[in-house]
């Protein structure tokens, strides 16, 4: 009996490894195999219009955000991969329905050109192909992964350009915020203005709000910015829809604030400042500065969930 325990010890012990196999993550299965090899046929299909998105983003000032889309999404795929369960079904209701509004919208594409619209004719095609990459993730992901996934799958929808009449309205709206706000920051100075509309007569110069001056795309992506940060960092929907709905003044009263500046530099410098950096290549420099009011009041909400709920930190 003793030489035979004294076998079983001198015998070498399975490794804890060889007891419990190590399991493979989450992505290296063959759902995200087939839901990979369904993008990349998906892509094929969308060749051309994926092309004339990808000029566009590089040609064109406001939409050159889409770029970052993809990578953003991709990011906060990866995020979650800690919350993806092992099983999960295919989402049949999820797949039908997404499928269903994709055709509907590429039908709506094809018919678009002889309506007169046809620059709308893109934004339809991408707002399908959104569609249909979502679709896809409910057929080959399945619900349980889909549900932690959807803000990102939903992010996407940023894919989308902006038809032109959407842009035209939407620059027409901000560039005349944008001048209320600018003759409330004048009012607050002691520069003597004389304000017709859209036009400031300030000595030695008038200027005009212009529709390039109405800080669309900027506002654009602080809008996308709030969206990343309300995920990334809060869990209370009305917290989270606070940090959100902010961004519409902030950005009005960041693009106020740069005429007004522009105004008094002019007034107290010359009209050449007109054609200085900090009317031609300012934008970034505001964008940055509109951060720092954003950041802080994600701060004062976050800091508002965790003493509301002292255990929140360990459950995020």
């Amino acid at each position: 009996m003793r030489a035979t325990t004294e076998a079983r010890v001198g015998e070498p012990r399975p490794s804890p490894q060889a007891e419990h196999p190590k399991e493979r993550g989450p992505f290296r299965n063959r759902r995200v195999a087939l839901f990979w090899l369904l993008i990349i046929v998906l892509g094929a299909v969308f060749a051309k219009p994926l092309r004339q998105l990808l000029h566009l983003a590089l040609t064109t000032e406001l939409h050159s955000h889409i770029l970052l889309v993809p990578i953003a999404s991709l990011y906060l795929v990866y995020l979650s991969r800690d919350r993806l369960p092992r099983e999960s079904r295919p989402w049949r209701s999820g797949l039908v329905i997404l499928i269903m509004a994709g055709a509907c919208i590429l039908g709506v594409a094809w018919f678009l050109p002889q309506t007169g619209a046809g620059d709308a004719q893109l934004s339809l095609i991408m707002l399908a192909f959104v569609c249909l990459v979502a679709a896809t993730g409910c057929g080959a992901l399945g619900r349980e992964w889909m549900r932690p996934l959807g803000f990102p799958f939903a992010f996407l929808v940023f894919l989308v350009p902006l038809p032109n009449a959407v842009a035209n309205w939407l620059e027409g709206i901000s560039q005349v915020a944008s001048a209320e706000v600018a003759d409330l920051f004048f009012g607050f100075s002691n520069v003597p203005v004389l304000r017709t509309g859209l036009f400031f007569q300030l000595p030695g110069i008038t200027i005009r709000v212009a529709q390039e001056c109405s800080g669309i795309r900027s506002s654009l992506v602080l809008f996308m910015t709030s969206l990343l940060a309300s995920y990334l960092f809060l869990r209370g929907g009305w917290r989270r829809a606070i940090l959100v709905g902010f961004v519409i003044p902030l950005g009005i009263l960041r693009n106020g604030l740069r005429i007004a500046v522009i105004g008094w530099l002019c007034a107290a410098y010359g009209p050449e400042m007109i054609d200085s950096p900090i009317h031609r290549q300012g934008g970034p420099f505001f964008f940055v500065a509109s951060l720092i009011p954003l950041l802080g009041l994600v701060w004062i909400l976050r800091r508002g969930e965790d003493k509301s709920s002292p255990r929140g930190s360990q459950t995020r």
